[in-house]
């Protein structure tokens, strides 16, 4: 567990666990020649992912980015990413194993809503689907939701219903249109790419920034504009994305997180050229 101060506000992470996924898939069209020495791939072609949560506390709220993978997978699912054959630990119950309240989490931020980032939204109990977090509103992009019941062949498998539609019929869940400050100083910014809808974390207090960047930059490796994923729906736009926010972020000194990183819970980015950076851990 990894903690930061930023002005008056805590910024923690919590790694769910890891899952494995295909190295090439993570990598897009970057050989393996090339991100191969970076990270340790199995005889699969798979590499390490994490399950990244931060968790945002400011004076009045304590927030949840993301909720990670779910219980909702069968065990061909399981099998294939690592994970145990007879499921996980609820993430309420293994965030208090590390010292964090769940019942204190009164908002829950989704990026976006791919099954790993939103999966323990809720928990299905006794043959129903409720709230993981029951005092937590929960907040996601509006055009996110849209698409996830387009049911496009392209990233369908990605949706799951059960992960959000029950608390937006329960009003519980809030679907925003565009940047949208939750409460004050913390953001959800605008980042389109991965999906068109997806949004990028912000919290500003005293002057510091912090910026979570979801799947824009995956991991520590993926903070070169071109090194973008496979799963990316629109990667131009990814690219276009990744200038914007990368650029902001080493011109404001700003402390950053990844969705997916297995060993760098925080870093800083440093701009070595135009379209050159890299993430230094903290």
């Amino acid at each position: 567990m990894s903690r930061i101060a930023l002005g008056n506000f805590e910024i923690a992470l919590f790694r769910y666990c890891v899952h494995w996924w295909d190295g090439g898939a993570y990598f897009g069209v970057v050989p393996k020649t090339l991100w191969g020495p970076k990270i340790q791939a199995d005889e699969l072609n798979r590499i390490p992912s994490g399950f990244n949560c931060y968790v945002i506390r400011t004076d009045e709220h304590t927030i949840l980015v993301e909720t990670a993978g779910g219980d909702k997978h069968d065990e061909r699912a399981r099998e294939r990413m690592k994970l145990p054959p007879e499921g996980l630990v609820p993430l309420p119950e293994a965030m208090g194993r590390q010292g964090f309240d769940p019942e204190a989490i009164d908002i829950v931020i989704n990026s976006h809503l791919h099954w790993d980032h939103c999966g323990w939204n809720t928990i299905v109990q006794g043959g129903g689907v409720k709230a993981a977090f029951p005092r937590a509103r929960y907040f996601t992009a509006r055009g996110e939701w849209e698409h996830a019941h387009e049911r496009h062949p392209r990233d369908s498998i990605s949706y799951l219903d059960a992960n959000y539609d029950p608390l937006v019929e329960s009003g519980q869940m809030t679907l925003v249109d565009g940047d949208c400050e939750v409460v004050s100083g913390v953001w959800m910014r605008h980042a389109p790419g991965h999906t068109v809808d997806m949004m990028v974390v912000a919290a500003e207090s005293q002057g510091r920034v912090f910026c979570f960047f979801s799947d824009l930059v995956p991991t520590r490796h993926h903070v070169q504009p071109a090194w973008v994923t496979a799963f990316d729906l629109y990667p131009l736009e990814t690219i276009e994305s990744k200038l914007k926010w990368l650029g902001a972020a080493a011109d404001g000194n700003w402390i950053c997180g990844f969705s997916h990183d297995t060993t760098t819970a925080f870093a800083r980015i440093e701009r070595h050229a135009k379209t050159r950076f890299e993430a230094v851990a903290l």
